[in-house]
């Protein structure tokens, strides 16, 4: 048997292909949020829908030599704030998706939406042209809380924009932030009792955290303690459960049947086509994996001449690579699934899941391989282990 060189770009062999979804990526926003280090940009003018959208089918053209014949399973747009195009261009950017690449009849299709952007009529739109699942970036339903995020709706255009969603897709998403500055256990609870009240399919609930290139970043906030927000985490994880979601991912709760399809791809290293400026990708081929990235500004990206920039994954990144995403699945993944998305036999990787195991941080059978309780607190610990 040929052996396996790891310190090499490809040298794998994938006996089947990973399952395939698309990432579309629309830049703009009416304001950059002040903890935000996502390609968004704030919008200055008229948007260009009709050039952009015009680019992204010329983006398809160019990428369909990766990925020819294989079927796309789910569609997520995102940004920057999707919603601000008009129901007319998400419409215009679908068919054109499907003309080009062959969508699974019942794929999950996504669109990102702000509350200070949309109103009954859009969402109603946005349903007509194909998107059958909406993300709403609430974030909280105290107007304290969203002041202090910088965001540009209030707490009534949440609720509102919650009633509206719910009224044209039954498949909502709302994604909430915790330990926000100067938020108290007593407000971030009401902030999830608020939205279970809504009874939307799925919540996704996200710490604050203070990333680099942000205006968070130079001019910190004060935020609650780190025990603060670990009590916030567990406080929310329960509620959620007794409410009937299923705490699947790190930060993702779920009605069952309601599970993101599009975010599972991911987290279990399946290949996603992205499109748009700054947009990433992922695509295997039978001997290697390969990603992709687009020009980040949005005018570089709208130039004729410019081109994806493609890169192999070497054999040695693979593993972290994998493990970066399957282990924030709350349930693990089958051993199976690390051979058949890396082309690597699991003894790449036996002396780091035995440390993990020994710190208490993951727990194996021949069924899974999951983190355990601690392992889920302390996230990065596990995942280092693997670097």
């Amino acid at each position: 048997m040929t052996p396996i060189v790891l310190d090499r770009p490809g040298g794998i062999k994938l006996a089947v292909l990973p399952p395939l979804a698309l990432y579309v990526h629309i830049p703009w926003c009416v304001r950059k949020c002040p903890y935000c280090d996502f390609n968004s940009h704030e919008r200055t003018g008229a948007l260009p829908e009709k050039e952009y959208v015009e680019r992204l089918m010329r983006d398809i053209e160019e990428s369909l030599p990766w990925v020819w014949g294989r079927r796309v399973v789910s569609v997520f747009i995102g940004g920057g704030t999707p919603s601000l195009f008009s129901a007319e261009s998400i419409d215009a950017l679908l068919s054109g998706v499907r003309a080009r690449l062959p969508l699974e009849p019942d794929a999950e299709i996504t669109l990102e939406a702000n509350p200070g952007t949309v109103e009954a009529a859009r969402f109603r739109g946005f349903r007509e042209a194909g998107v059958n699942r909406i993300s709403i970036g609430v974030q909280s339903f105290d107007d304290r809380m969203l002041r202090a995020l910088g965001r540009i709706h209030s707490a009534e255009e949440a609720l509102r924009a919650v009633d509206a969603a719910l009224a044209s897709f039954d498949n909502v998403n709302v994604d909430l932030m915790y330990a926000l500055p100067g938020q108290t256990a007593e407000m971030a609870r009401a902030d999830l009792e608020r939205v279970i009240t809504f009874s939307v399919p799925h919540v996704s609930a996200y710490q604050l955290t203070i990333e680099p290139n942000t205006v968070f970043w130079s001019r910190p906030p004060t935020l609650p303690e780190h025990d603060a927000a670990a009590d916030m985490q567990l406080a929310l994880e329960e509620l959620l459960g007794a409410a009937g979601y299923q705490h699947y991912e790190t930060s993702a709760f779920a009605r069952p049947g309601r599970r993101c399809r599009h975010n599972l791809n991911y987290w279990q290293f399946g290949d996603y086509l992205g499109l748009g400026a700054g947009a990433h990708g992922k695509v295997s081929f039978p001997d290697r994996v390969t990603r992709h990235a687009r020009a980040k500004q949005p005018a570089e990206y709208m130039k004729a001449d410019a081109k994806a920039e493609e890169s192999v994954v070497a054999a040695r990144e693979l593993p972290f690579e994998f493990m970066l995403n399957a282990l924030r699945l709350v349930e693990g993944f089958p051993p199976a699934l690390f051979v058949e998305r890396t082309g690597l036999p699991l003894a790449v990787v036996e002396r780091e899941l035995r440390t993990a195991e020994s710190k208490g941080l993951l727990e194996r059978d021949w069924k899974s391989i999951r983190p355990t309780a601690r392992g889920r607190r302390f996230l990065n610990e596990l995942l280092q282990g693997f670097l």
